[in-house]
């Protein structure tokens, strides 16, 4: 039995271009156990000769994906500091500090390390299209296709991720404000390295081409429930739409993608692909990571995960960094001790702290990037604005019951277009959170990020006019890009 492992980094304004499989494949033929090839590398010459190692790198762009810097911790770490529903503790600024006082700048560690780490995940889907264009008849057409959907739907993950966080918010203009620089051919070296940033427009243009294309080629279902929570099927693509097309203010879209995978009427549930419907909540974030709530989530092992100040469980639980702030949504008094979502948090010198992700060092809780209540709220909000009250209480009922049965929502709340909008929208903050939706959720709305404020730490409000409401872009990028600011 042979070892490969093949990778390859090449550094790119900031950015690591990085291409990397462990395999094991039989080694039964004699010639070849006395010849063997080194163990050391795969050349990017044959990189693409056999279904395993191709495998494996459909496998990379998920490992991509998982970097600490990326869905593997700080996005969701750096995500929620921005918001107000935390409160900082430490003032350390390798766990988010700037980003929680608003004082982020071109030169800081995470400004540069997600860029980096997000563009070597679009990389690396690009490599594995390329990859797999060139070489054809390597696996069967069938999974030909399925292969480029998952890198496509991996890519869209990503820039979706970078143009929210470092560009204005699509609301503001319609998308005109400069976006990203749009990467979308296999790069090995660093001659296309200037680009110059497409819109905002263009870039949600890309995500949902490369979203439609991915629904069209991608599984169904996968052969396990692992498979189906951790790679992309298509109803990965579809509630992927939900979620760009509401960021963008398209709520007839984001209807008309909700109701492939969403039922008419309660108990909801999605009729083909993987059955997504509600679980109970406290099993997902404890013992059922792979239940069918679970759209897309980052898994964890033992001889694969995220630790230490990259740990969004070790930073916002285990070593307590921040606690749920009194006078954010935890606060709040219409969400009620009988909810079982009050049950993620432990009190300790008078605060508390949130455990949705609860497990011990090594902290193999699996972070969700999809879960099907997102979806029925995406889908409540879109109808809520369109006028359909009805459904859009429905959808806003059957994701507060999941979690207490006996609330009831006052009439106020829920009455008027305005209202129940308002009461969606606090729903959002109380299911998802501590799952890295806050601070968009404020900006694609146009909302000031809130101040907030402890008797030892405070962080002033920002305005949407304002220059640091929005991530600056990188100085690793802006000294190597001679387009970027063109």
């Amino acid at each position: 039995m042979k070892t490969y492992n093949f990778s390859k980094a090449i550094g790119r304004s900031g950015r690591y271009i990085s291409l990397g499989l462990l395999l094991t494949v039989s080694a039964c033929n004699e010639t070849e156990l006395l010849n063997p090839a080194p163990v050391t590398s795969i050349s990017g010459a044959n990189a693409f000769d056999t279904p395993d190692r191709i495998l494996g790198l459909v496998n990379g762009i998920y490992k991509a994906l998982k970097n600490a810097n990326f869905y593997g911790g700080n996005y969701y770490t750096y995500q929620e500091a921005r918001g107000e529903e935390f409160i900082n503790r430490t003032s350390n600024t390798f766990t988010a500090y700037e980003a929680w006082n608003q004082t982020l700048n071109s030169g800081s560690n995470f400004v540069a390390g997600f860029w980096a780490a997000a563009y070597a995940t679009i990389n690396n889907a690009n490599i594995l299209i390329k990859g797999l264009t060139d070489n054809p008849n390597k696996v069967s057409a069938t999974l030909t296709k399925q292969y480029i959907a998952e890198a496509k739907l991996t890519r869209a993950l990503s820039y979706f991720s970078l143009v929210t966080l470092y560009a204005r918010p699509f609301n503001e203009n319609k998308g005109a404000s400069p976006g990203l620089p749009l990467r979308l051919q296999a790069e090995t070296t660093t001659a296309n390295n200037d680009l110059k940033r497409s819109s905002v427009a263009e870039v949600y243009t890309q995500i949902l081409k490369d979203l439609d294309e991915a629904e069209a080629d991608l599984p169904l279902t996968y052969s396990t429930a692992l498979l189906n929570t951790t790679r992309a099927h298509r109803n990965t693509a579809i509630a992927l739409k939900t979620r760009v097309y509401l960021n963008s203010g398209n709520w007839a879209k984001v209807i008309e993608e909700a109701k492939k995978i969403v039922s008419v009427s309660a108990p909801y549930s999605a009729a083909t692909g993987v059955n997504h419907k509600l679980q109970t909540i406290t099993e997902i974030f404890t013992t059922n990571y792979t239940s069918t709530e679970s759209i897309l989530s980052v898994p964890m092992t033992e001889l694969d995960n995220v630790t230490g100040q990259s740990s969004f469980p070790y930073v916002f639980n285990a070593n307590s960094e921040y606690n749920l702030n009194p006078s954010g949504i935890w606060g709040d008094t219409e969400w009620k001790s009988t909810d079982a979502r009050r049950t993620f948090a432990r009190t300790a010198s008078g605060v508390q702290f949130l455990t949705k992700y609860n497990k011990p060092s090594p902290f193999l809780d699996y972070l969700p990037i999809i879960r099907y209540s997102e979806v029925l709220l995406n889908y409540a909000e879109a109808a809520a604005r369109t006028g359909d009250l009805a459904t859009a209480t429905n959808l806003l009922k059957a994701v507060r019951n999941r979690s207490d049965a006996s609330y009831t929502f006052p009439a106020t709340a829920v009455g008027a277009q305005s209202s129940l909008i308002g009461t969606i929208l606090k729903e959002r903050r109380i299911e998802l959170l501590g799952e890295g939706f806050r601070s968009n959720d404020l900006l694609r709305n146009l909302l000031p990020l809130p101040a907030k404020s402890s008797s030892s730490n405070s962080a002033p409000a920002v305005e949407p006019s304002q220059s640091n409401y929005t991530f600056p872009l990188p100085n690793t990028e802006i000294t190597t890009n001679k387009l970027l600011l063109s």
